[in-house]
């Protein structure tokens, strides 16, 4: 392990420039008692699964390929970080927060994400099947083409979301405010709408099949217009 030690913030012990395997971090977990914080560190295709991690902060880290499954990683603080196709399955990630960070293509089957907030980051093709999601938020968030079924957003205010091409099956969006961001083309099998304001948000490419999911929705008279278009019918 070649690392560099910064001037730690109080209580934590901050580690920086450093490339690190499982065995560096084990170590570092069993030397310290306070909580870990990680700058501009690399654990590329590392192994850490099932580690303790309760707290610890990674700041523009490399996590790309890395397995965090089954890991605890509550009240962890994730900016600015790499993290392609990183698997976080069955981990517990309650009141994680996670800024401005690349998680495209990263699982997060069967995790506990209860609290979790993503704001300015990329989940394309992000997987979340199964997790548990209470009090799950997005902000300002690409999600195109992920695997979000189930999932509920009621009452939520979801702000620039863009959902094009996910899987919504099932979702739950009564009452939510979109605030921007797109459903475009995205699968809306049995999702629910009743009372949502979509009036800011992107429906092209909303099949005829999935218009009647939008009944006590507001939306407006545009959006209205390009949905009678799927009967063939024209707007004048």
């Amino acid at each position: 392990m070649s690392l560099t030690s910064s001037t730690p913030a109080a209580g934590v012990h901050t580690v920086a420039d450093a490339t690190l395997a499982r065995e560096d971090v084990q170590q570092l977990i069993g030397a310290h008692r306070q909580p870990l914080r990680f700058e501009d560190c690399d654990f590329e295709g590392a192994d850490l699964s099932r580690l303790d991690l309760r707290s610890a902060e990674f700041h523009r880290c490399s996590i790309v390929e890395t397995s965090f499954f089954g890991a605890a990683l509550t009240q962890t603080r994730w900016l600015r970080c790499r993290a392609r196709q990183a698997d976080f399955a069955s981990a517990d990630l309650v009141d994680a927060v996670f800024q401005s960070s690349d998680l495209n293509n990263t699982s997060w089957r069967r995790a506990k994400l209860a609290s979790v907030s993503y704001s300015g980051c990329k989940l394309t093709g992000a997987n979340f099947e199964d997790c548990s999601a209470l009090g799950l938020s997005f902000a300002e968030t690409l999600l195109i083409g992920a695997y979000l079924r189930g999932l509920s957003f009621r009452k939520a205010t979801l702000q620039e979301l863009d959902f094009s091409d996910a899987d919504l099956a099932g979702a739950d969006f009564r009452e939510a405010i979109f605030e921007g961001g797109s459903l475009k083309d995205a699968s809306l099998k049995g999702a629910r709408f009743d009372g949502a304001d979509l009036r800011l948000a992107d429906l092209s490419g909303v099949r005829l099949v999935d218009a009647g999911l939008f009944k006590g929705a507001t939306i407006s008279h545009q959006q209205a217009a390009v949905l009678v278009t799927e009967l063939g019918l024209r707007v004048l």
